[in-house]
């Protein structure tokens, strides 16, 4: 399979899906424009909130000591900004595959420096009302590039969004929370201690808190929330 690859790989080259130069380590992606993605560092620990100074004393932001969410720790490698926001948006409302491949790819990598593997990772899930009227869920698509990459078990039927909530687009972060409020609920089958939640963006992490506070009420001990990118 690998020797197919590589042929196919020599024969149609990747091409990067931001400016079309050559693509480097058999991605979609240049050499260039990987170096010009906006980074999310140095961030705190439990949300990922981007600190304005580099030499932050603390590893927690002032929000999460002041009203710790349910999950445990946010690993986002990007800012949502400039070319990661518009690869989100291409796959998120345009169904862009290849942009999966890349945003997957390249959070995969974050994660094999930065993260203790969990027993399983289970990807934000959709209303089937919404499922239907979109016909796609980004945050499976990403999930499986993960599940493959680090040979992690891909869990798509142990929580379910049974509140068909409304669109987050323009709430406020009290709005968010609210609109979240028992939307998840968990299979009482679930075993898993240490799981990931995935995500395409994390913005106020209400909806991440929500499922990851279902999780640990199903006996969960770790949640850990992986996503491309975090809102500023």
């Amino acid at each position: 399979m690998k020797i197919i690859q590589k042929y196919f790989s020599h024969i149609f080259p990747p091409r990067c899906i931001l400016c079309g130069d050559k693509g480097f380590e058999n991605r979609d992606l240049c050499a260039t424009c990987y170096l010009e993605l906006p980074r999310n560092s140095p961030r705190c620990y439990r949300c990922a909130s981007n600190f304005n100074s580099p030499h932050s004393q603390t590893a927690i932001c002032p929000d999460c000591l002041a009203n710790s969410p349910a999950f445990d720790e946010t690993l986002a490698p990007f800012v949502h900004h400039r070319a990661i926001r518009y690869l989100i948006i291409q796959l998120k409302f345009h169904h862009h595959y290849p942009s999966a491949r890349v945003l997957g790819g390249l959070l995969a990598d974050y994660l094999k420096q930065t993260a203790e593997l969990p027993d399983c990772i289970i990807p934000v899930p959709l209303h089937k009302n919404r499922y239907r009227e979109r016909g796609f869920n980004q945050s499976i698509e990403i999930a499986r590039i993960l599940a493959k990459n680090l040979d992690v078990p891909l869990d798509l039927n142990s929580c379910q969004r049974h509140r068909d909530t409304a669109h987050q687009v323009g709430l406020s972060g009290e709005q968010r929370s609210e609109n979240m409020k028992y939307a998840f609920s968990v299979s009482p089958n679930f075993r898993a201690k240490h799981v990931a939640l995935v995500d395409d963006v994390m913005t106020t992490g209400s909806t991440v808190h929500e499922l990851a506070a279902a999780l640990k009420t199903a006996g969960c001990h770790r949640v850990q929330v992986w996503v491309c990118a975090k809102a500023r």
